[in-house]
This record gives C-alpha cells, structure tokens and sequence, in this order.
C-alpha cells in the first residue's frame, strides 16, 4: 500500500473530530499529493464528481495486535460489538473510508493539483491510500439498514457561545466550530456536567462543558 497524498485539515488532535464524514459539512481539508503522484494527468475528469471516496490510513491507531470486539463510544464504552460491525480505528489494518464533497479543484505551483474537499472526518496530515469517486446510483442505498448506528443520526446537542469567544474564530470557520460541537465530540460514558474539556481546532483550544443536551463554550484560547 503507497500513501498517495495527505490531507491538511484543522484538526490537529483526535479528539473533536466528527465521527463520520459528511456530518459536519462546513469542515473542510485540502488534499495535497505525494510528489510521485502530483500528475495531473491521473485527475483528469475528476472535476465532473460531487463527491468522493477516500481510503486512508488510521495513522494514530498503528498497532501489531488486534481484538475481535469493540467498545463503541456511542455505546457508553460498555457494550461490545465485532470491530466488523463497527467503524472503530481498532482494526486488523488501520484502514478507514470516508465520502466527502469535491469543493474545488486547483492548480498549484509548489504542491500540483490539489483537491480541496469538504465534511471531512480526518486529522490533519492523515495518510491517503486511494481516491475514487462516489457513483450515486451504485454507492447510495436509502433502504439500507444501519444496525445500533440508526439510534444516533438524529443525535445533537444545543450549543451556546457567548459572541466574545465566537468572535474569536474567523467568520469563515464559525459553522465548522458549531458542527463539531453539535455532534458532542465526548465519549458517551463521559456525562460530568462540572467537567471542562477542550477541543484543539486551527490555532484554538475551545474549552465546553455540557449539561444535559446543552452545549457552553467557556472560552477559546489561542494554542
């Protein structure tokens, strides 16, 4: 397996980052190709997709041993399900799959073509395996059945930021903050309403604390 490209997101820590792709549409990357693949030859039409399939490598979770079951965190981190059943990063091969929108593509002088993508759910400067476009009438099934994940695709949280912090973050990227935090980036067994916690986001740190279904930003530094 070649690692083809990387993506540059603001994401810089595992935590935070939404749990599947395209939940947080407004967060976005840039996938920039190693320089044995910056041919622009081989992205030809790519242009004509909305969206795309990307193979990747959990590059956080390399590991030599592996476990049948799995902790869901969705599941309070108690209920077992087979890591095939599952989307964990815990996997015999730390591979992952992602769906996400093809924003632009543009033309570079240093970095080649590069494809700037959006709802992403990877860390910034993941490894990419391969990239394959997204076919609607082949890839998308609406009556497909989703297991224990049919219980949470409707499951949010209220999120408050006083207007001192959120102006803080560049307007561009308010809705991105918003998304990430809506979709409450704890572990389910994580349900201390005292408790700070802090998602690292471009140059920020957002520190929360959740009661309930609700959501406070308590305050935003710079990292």
């Amino acid at each position: 397996m070649k690692i083809i490209a990387k993506i540059h997101t603001d994401m810089p820590e595992k935590f935070g980052i939404p749990r599947q792709s395209g939940i947080v549409k407004e967060l976005t990357g840039t996938i920039v190709f190693e320089p044995e693949y910056r041919v622009r030859e081989a992205l030809v039409g790519i242009e004509e997709f909305s969206h795309l399939w990307l193979l990747w490598q959990f590059s956080e979770n390399l590991r030599d041993d592996w476990s049948p079951t799995v902790r869901p965190p969705r599941l309070g981190g108690e209920k077992r399900k087979g890591v095939f059943a599952t989307r964990s990063p815990f996997r015999p091969n730390p591979i992952g799959l992602s769906c996400v929108e093809l924003i632009g593509v543009e033309h570079t002088k240093n970095f080649g073509t590069v494809l700037h993508v959006g709802g992403v759910d990877l860390m910034n400067g993941t490894p990419i395996y391969d990239i394959k476009p997204y076919i609607t009438y082949t890839d998308c099934h609406t009556d497909a059945v989703q297991g224990f994940a049919e219980d949470f695709k409707n499951y949010a949280l209220e999120v408050i930021i006083p207007e001192k912090f959120i102006n803080k973050i560049p307007e561009d990227k308010q809705n991105a903050v918003i998304g990430i935090l809506k979709h409450d980036p704890r572990p389910a067994y994580q349900n201390d309403p005292n408790r700070v916690y802090g998602v690292s986001f471009d140059r920020f740190n957002i520190k929360f604390t959740v009661s309930d279904k609700t959501l406070t930003v308590v305050d935003i530094e710079d990292l």
